[in-house]
C-alpha cells in the first residue's frame, strides 16, 4: 500500500562503474560549462572534508532536523555510492557527524552531499572523506522520521535522481544524468585538452588575447 512521505525504494539503476570512473580528475567547472552551466549545485553547498567526490546518487528526503532515513540509506548504500540528502536547507540541526562519516567510509561509500548542516568538522578533517554541506552546527538531529529514500530530491537548487552521477571538487558539485554521461564526458575531455593547450601558451608567451578587444568592438563598447 503506498505511503508517500514515509517509504524506501531499495532498487535503483546504477550506471556502469567504468562510465562513472571516467569522470575522475575532470574539473567540475569543465563539466558544468558543457552542460549549459545549469547542472551545478549552489555555492551554498561547500566541501568540509576532502574536496574530491565521485559516485552514484542514493537520495534521501528528510524532515527538517531528522536523520532516521539518512541512517537507513547508509545501511542500504553500496561501495561507490554518494548519499544525497535533501534536508530542506535547515540550518538549525546537524544531520550527521563523525560516527556516521566513519561508518560510511568503512563501507566504501564515496561521500555525502547534504542540503543542511553537519557537525564534527574537526574529526572530519582527519578522515579523508568527502562531505559537502550547507553549514555546520553542533546541535544534533532527531530520529523520528518520516522521510523517503531513492526518490527525486532537490539539493543546492539542483534536482537529483537516484542513479545520477555526481562529481565534486573544490569548486562544488555537478549532477549528470546517466543517459547524458557519455556525451558530457567527451565534451568535458575536449574542454580539458583545450585548457591544457591554453596553459602551455601562457607559459610559452604565445597566448592570443586579441579576442577581448575584438569582442568589445563588436559589441560597440565606447573607449576614451
Amino acid at each position: 500500500m503506498p505511503n508517500p512521505g514515509f517509504r524506501i525504494f531499495t532498487q535503483i539503476r546504477r550506471p556502469a562503474t567504468s562510465l562513472v570512473a571516467a569522470f575522475e580528475g575532470i574539473p567540475v567547472a569543465n563539466i558544468s560549462d558543457n552542460m549549459g552551466r545549469l547542472a551545478s549545485m549552489s555555492a551554498a553547498i561547500k566541501p568540509y572534508g576532502r574536496p574530491r567526490l565521485l559516485g552514484v546518487a542514493i537520495t534521501v528526503k528528510a524532515p527538517v532536523g531528522d536523520n532516521l532515513m539518512f541512517h537507513r540509506a547508509i545501511d542500504l548504500a553500496e561501495a561507490g555510492d554518494v548519499i544525497v540528502v535533501d534536508g530542506q536547507g535547515d540550518m538549525n540541526h546537524s544531520l550527521c557527524g563523525e560516527i556516521m562519516m566513519r561508518y560510511a567510509k568503512r563501507k566504501g561509500i564515496s561521500g555525502f552531499v547534504i542540503d543542511g548542516c553537519i557537525r564534527d568538522v574537526e574529526g572530519l578533517r582527519e578522515l579523508d572523506f568527502p562531505v559537502y554541506a550547507r553549514g555546520v552546527t553542533p546541535k544534533g538531529p532527531y530520529k523520528n522520521g518520516p522521510g523517503e529514500i531513492n526518490v527525486p530530491v532537490v539539493c543546492g537548487g539542483q534536482a537529483v535522481l537516484p542513479g545520477d552521477i555526481l562529481v565534486g571538487d573544490g569548486d562544488g558539485i555537478v549532477v549528470i544524468r546517466p543517459e547524458d554521461a557519455e556525451w558530457v564526458l567527451a565534451k568535458a575531455r575536449e574542454h580539458n585538452a583545450m585548457e591544457m593547450r591554453t596553459f602551455q601558451a601562457i607559459e610559452g608567451g604565445t597566448l592570443d588575447r586579441s579576442w577581448v578587444v575584438k569582442t568589445l568592438t563588436e559589441k560597440g563598447c565606447e573607449v576614451r
